[in-house]
């Protein structure tokens, strides 16, 4: 009888090592899963005791695969992230004018925190200095992506496309503080649709405000797809758009 290779049996393990991989991976999408799941049923009382509960598994299991709490937390945060940005970033791609994108994009986030209020407790809840996978991280990753589409605009009247980072940051913090008090108060004053009212004019007068002092013809019934054409495909800084 032939006795198995070296490389046979560096193939079987390597094998067995990625199915254990894929397993661990998933055993881990799990947890991650049934944590948010327990954020979203008890708010930021969880425990990782809740979630081997939710799970029917011994508390020591879940440690194995996503170490203590703090690193279930970061891991939760980075979810819950991904499916807020999920909602968000399809708004900024309106294919209507600027008022129907600031007004629906609002609109996607004040709806995901009605129908997810614990899980934006939990990512405006304190966090590890410099850590990403908070409030402040999706706030990042949007205003990142309205800066891109401010600089195409900007572009196409030959001004200079760093002028749109401060904006979106700018534009992106304005709502972030509203809400984050609005939010915050015992007893509501305003309702979802008046915030989203007042927040869409204010943005909407920024908006404005900022193209005025550039020059740049830019108004809320705007088309956002004209907003993103190619510079050399733009049409003379004169003219207005529509």
């Amino acid at each position: 009888m032939t006795a198995p290779s070296a490389h046979a049996d560096q193939t079987t393990s390597d094998g067995r090592a990625t199915r254990w991989h894929g397993h661990k991976e998933r055993r881990r999408a799990e947890m991650i899963d049934a944590a948010i799941e327990v954020i979203e049923e008890h708010g930021l009382e969880i425990s990782v005791q809740l979630i081997a509960e939710h799970l029917s598994l011994p508390r020591p299991v879940v440690y194995r695969h996503v170490g203590g709490r703090a690193e279930l937390d970061a891991l939760s945060r980075q979810r819950i992230l991904e499916l807020l940005l999920a909602e968000l970033l399809p708004a900024l791609q309106s294919d209507g004018t600027l008022k129907d994108a600031v007004r629906g994009a609002i609109g996607s986030y004040l709806g995901w925190i009605e129908k997810h209020p614990n899980l934006h407790r939990f990512l405006g809840d304190a966090a590890p200095q410099g850590a990403v996978t908070t409030l402040g991280g999706a706030g990042r990753v949007v205003s990142g992506q309205l800066a891109d589409i401010f600089a195409a605009s900007l572009a196409r009247f030959g001004i200079d496309p760093a002028r749109g980072r401060p904006m979106a940051f700018g534009m992106v913090g304005l709502v972030d503080g509203v809400v984050t008090s609005w939010r915050a108060e015992t007893e509501a004053v305003l309702s979802t649709e008046q915030v989203q009212g007042i927040l869409t004019e204010s943005v909407l007068s920024l908006f404005e405000g900022n193209a005025r002092s550039l020059g740049v013809p830019l108004q809320r019934d705007s088309l956002v797809s004209e907003l993103l054409v190619a510079p050399d495909a733009a049409p003379p800084p004169g003219e207005r758009l529509r």
